[in-house]
């Protein structure tokens, strides 16, 4: 293997473990806020995934830039619907009389 593909597996596992351990210690009342601000992040990256799968060539990198607009609308849509619904707790019902 060649050292940058070394350097960047280390960098992924890292990532990973990282990325668990920081989510598994946020509490749930945070919960919808984090959601909020990981659905704009998820939102960049799919402007990124549209710049690469918007070249003209069919070739590897324009497939996995198609991939991944479709898994971040999938994660933006439903960020956003868990969102509203986890707001939508916390509306006064109103009573009818």
């Amino acid at each position: 293997m060649t050292e940058g593909l070394m350097t960047g597996i280390v960098v992924f596992v890292l990532a990973t473990f990282i990325g668990v351990e920081v989510i598994n210690k946020i509490p749930p009342t945070l919960h919808t806020p984090l959601m909020s601000g990981s659905n704009a992040i998820s939102g960049i990256s799919l402007v990124g995934a549209l710049l690469v799968a918007g070249e003209q060539n069919w070739h590897l990198s324009v497939i996995l830039g198609f991939i991944a607009v479709v898994l971040a609308m999938i994660n933006v849509v439903g960020g956003f619907l868990v969102t509203d619904r986890m707001l939508q707790m916390f509306k006064k019902k109103e009573v009818k009389a």
